[in-house]
């Protein structure tokens, strides 16, 4: 369905009745994040602020759905929902928004030959929805941002179009519980069911429904806007490469684990950007983390070790779990060696298919940050289906319609 406001030089484009969006990006997952902290300031001073967020994206949008731009009553912005092309005008939106309190949902995308008339030149569409925050109109965002900072999973549904009712209205969804409510007891329960189950597969989600939850119908549009755990980066090896990678890792948005069987080496002090330094045996450490249901299909396991007595042992674990990526360093030979060991050890051809070793990609690094870098830029490539190469030496467009 169609925004109830659509900007008039924005070209027209029907929506499907239920459209999932893609798992976030990774500096978009923590949209959230990059506006808590004025989120909390103007709420610790009493005042409302206005939140523009992306709920549907199409073609080649600039950022995905979830990320978000808050305008403070001083004038101040924070976060962005295109990258700069349409930020002066959902500016303005958002301070007569901040003004008026009445939500608004606006379309922005136009072909790319007429694009600089709004800013949009990459000739995407995208549909922003802006409401006012205060502690009237959400009293249970505290609570949001407390499960975000403490990797609690919380969903927030919002109302961003209604056929006959008021936009706004919003519910939180926790695995275990729920505050707020859309308007009905229908409506929540079956906007609980689907949100918990996106959330499980930390997806967000434009769900679609009649106007007392009935399936099938397009009279409400609620965006699902998931915040799940962050996804885990887990390293092998106390090495500098390691610190470099840690440091890159949470720039990513990831939990980073080093595990190191060696205390001298492994300490806080040589990894400061790990969420947490782990002196065990890696296979070990790894096995207990699988059993005890720490690793997901969003985990990423670099072992940086080189060394067969270290390695060889927990890539026997590590290829045998269904992890987002598992990659080693080493060189040809080691590499070589590693996978006749491997072999030995009884891995199928099938698990060995999914070791990226040498890990990273051809970017010619040479020092510890560049080797992060590359191995860092396979990660992305590997989530997101890219294939690596130089983008002036594709054609088409270079945002893919449905990134894994």
């Amino acid at each position: 369905m169609p925004p109830a406001n659509v900007s008039s030089t924005c070209r027209s484009l029907s929506t499907s009745s239920c459209e999932t969006s893609p798992r976030k990006d990774f500096g978009e997952a923590t949209a959230m994040r990059e506006i808590a902290g004025e989120l909390r300031r103007w709420r610790k001073a009493g005042q409302a602020v206005a939140v523009a967020t992306v709920v549907e994206t199409w073609h080649s949008a600039p950022k995905p759905a979830g990320s978000s731009m808050l305008v403070g009553p001083d004038g101040t912005a924070v976060g962005s929902i295109s990258g700069g092309c349409v930020e002066g005008a959902v500016y303005q939106l958002s301070q007569d928004v901040l003004v008026s309190g009445v939500p608004v949902l606006r379309r922005y995308g136009i072909s790319d030959t007429d694009a600089f008339e709004v800013g949009l030149t990459c000739g995407g569409t995208l549909d922003v929805f802006v409401q006012r925050i205060d502690h009237v109109s959400f009293p249970e965002l505290d609570e949001v941002l407390a499960s975000i900072a403490d990797g609690e999973p919380v969903a927030v549904v919002t109302c961003v179009h209604a056929e006959s009712t008021p936009t706004g209205r919003r519910l939180i969804v926790w695995p275990d519980r729920t505050a707020g409510s859309l308007g009905s007891t229908r409506l929540d329960d079956t906007a609980t069911d689907d949100t918990r189950a996106l959330l499980a597969a930390d997806r967000s989600a434009m769900l679609r429904y009649g106007h007392d939850g009935q399936p099938g119908g397009d009279e409400l549009s609620l965006f699902v806007d998931c915040y799940a755990a962050p996804p885990r980066l887990i390293v092998f090896g106390a090495i500098d490469f390691a610190a470099a990678l840690a440091r890159v890792g949470s720039f990513l948005g990831y939990r980073v684990t080093l595990c190191d069987a060696r205390p001298v080496f492994a300490t806080e002090r040589r990894f400061p950007d790990a969420d947490e330094v782990v002196v065990a045996w890696p296979h070990r450490y790894l096995a207990t983390q699988a059993q005890a249901g720490q690793l997901d299909e969003r985990t990423v396991v670099c072992v940086l070790t080189h060394d067969p007595k270290f390695d060889v042992p927990v890539l026997q674990v590590a290829l045998r779990i269904p992890l987002a990526y598992v990659g080693a360093m080493g060189s040809r030979r080691t590499h070589d060696h590693r996978m006749a060991r491997l072999r030995e050890a009884g891995l199928t051809e099938a698990e060995l298919a999914r070791l990226a070793s040498p890990i990273g990609l051809d970017l010619g690094a040479r020092t510890s940050e560049e080797t992060a870098v590359s191995i860092a830029a396979e990660i992305i490539a590997n989530r997101r289906g890219g294939s690596g190469s130089r983008l002036s030496l594709r054609s088409g467009r270079i945002h893919r319609e449905n990134p894994a």
